[in-house]
């Protein structure tokens, strides 16, 4: 088969590649943009590693093809930080409450809980347990995970609502 040109925005960056139509996103992230954070594990779409932002939304790197995601901005853990380095709500929530374990989930992870505190900003335990469900830690970190998202959770909260009470509006 023909390679296929596409055209995707990763990370703010508009990238140009000519590939084969069944190469995954996962595996162009890697190869071709040399984003090695997108982690491959079971390749199957069941462990949750290799979890990508695309166009907004959590999605399994090693399920899309890069060709479906033409036309798409795609979104990894290398860019969940500030431009500056400091750490996203949820990457320092992991630090410091040990999610981070081995390392090799946490990008999945951070990337699957980023997603799920955008549009659940007051999530439950079990809210959270059920959006996480989908990415697995072989080092049982689950609890530091739990209490890192409930954290960022908490975080994200506390800094809307200090915002909120500096507006002439709202004093």
């Amino acid at each position: 088969m023909a390679d296929v040109d596409i055209e995707i925005r990763v990370n703010g960056v508009l990238r140009r590649a000519s590939v084969p139509p069944r190469l995954t996103l996962a595996d162009y992230l890697r190869e071709h943009c040399q984003l090695t954070g997108t982690h491959l594990g079971c390749e199957h779409g069941v462990c949750g590693a290799c979890t990508v932002l695309l166009d907004g939304q959590a999605v399994r790197g090693c399920l899309v093809f890069a060709v479906q995601a033409d036309g798409t901005e795609v979104t990894t853990i290398e860019a969940i930080a500030s431009p500056d380095g400091e750490l996203s709500p949820v990457q320092a929530a992991f630090r410091d409450h040990h999610g981070l374990q081995c390392g090799f989930c946490t990008p999945g992870f951070i990337i699957s809980a980023t997603a799920f505190l955008r549009d659940h900003p007051d999530p439950t335990d079990q809210q959270i347990r059920d959006a996480l469900s989908g990415n697995l830690c072989r080092c049982t970190g689950y609890q530091g995970i739990l209490q890192a998202v409930r954290a960022a959770a908490k975080s994200a909260s506390k800094v809307a609502a200090d915002a909120g009470s500096t507006h002439p509006e709202m004093r």
